[in-house]
């Protein structure tokens, strides 16, 4: 376990729009802090909602309520010295400057591609049914994203590529101090975690069945 995290844990927390990147490069994050042998957890904003925030809607105060809890593990998680990655659209700035606020050590990831790119990326099809008025509230076509307005890290998943982007989150996390060794040890071929709604199967069955209100934060 490297010196850094076995004294103090961080949270990671990467937002932006749905189909920004957001899961793939938590996913990334997650098995290289693994192959570093750090205690890794890793909170997925549609995993939490289906399991930690079942029962909750989809308006301002249950999104609030469903990003506060995830806070709320994280903080948990951190204070015990363990790097907890969370992938989360936590649209509101109020929200995640809360967390930010609980959490003494908190780095925020902007993962920014545009509305126009996400939706003609859709891997979970909840643009195309928010365009259709089958879901409304839908963050980016008819709710608001409040970008980060400081954030630690900032990645453009329209012109880097996920491993570009990976890089440069290793790299900041080396220069705050959280790791080592920025260098990439795992390889493109690993296994998926189960942690992350990688595939959009989570996302697209949240949306079925709050069908008046939008995909989970």
């Amino acid at each position: 376990m490297t010196e850094h995290m076995d004294e103090r844990g961080v949270t990671i927390w990467f937002t932006g729009l749905s189909g920004a990147g957001k899961s793939t490069l938590a996913e990334g994050l997650f098995h290289e802090l693994r192959r570093r042998d750090m205690k890794v957890e890793l909170l997925d904003g549609d995993v939490v909602r289906t399991n930690l925030s079942k029962g909750l809607g989809f308006s301002k105060e249950d999104r609030d309520i469903n990003i506060l809890r995830i806070g709320f593990v994280a903080n948990l998680l951190t204070r015990n010295g363990v790097a907890t990655i969370v992938s989360a659209v936590s649209p509101y700035q109020d929200a995640r400057n809360q967390c930010r606020a609980m959490i003494k050590d908190f780095v925020e990831v902007y993962v920014h591609a545009t509305v126009d790119e996400c939706e003609r990326r859709d891997v979970k099809g909840l643009y195309k049914k928010a365009r259709a008025g089958e879901i409304t509230g839908f963050t980016g076509v008819d709710d608001p994203y409040e970008e980060p307005s400081s954030p630690e890290i900032y990645v453009e998943t329209m012109t880097q590529s996920p491993s570009e982007s990976l890089q440069l989150i290793l790299d900041r996390l080396g220069d705050m101090g959280y790791i080592d060794e920025t260098a990439r040890l795992v390889g493109h071929a690993k296994s998926h975690s189960g942690l992350t709604d990688l595939d959009g199967e989570i996302g697209r069955d949240l949306a079925g069945r709050h069908s008046a209100e939008p995909q989970s934060n």
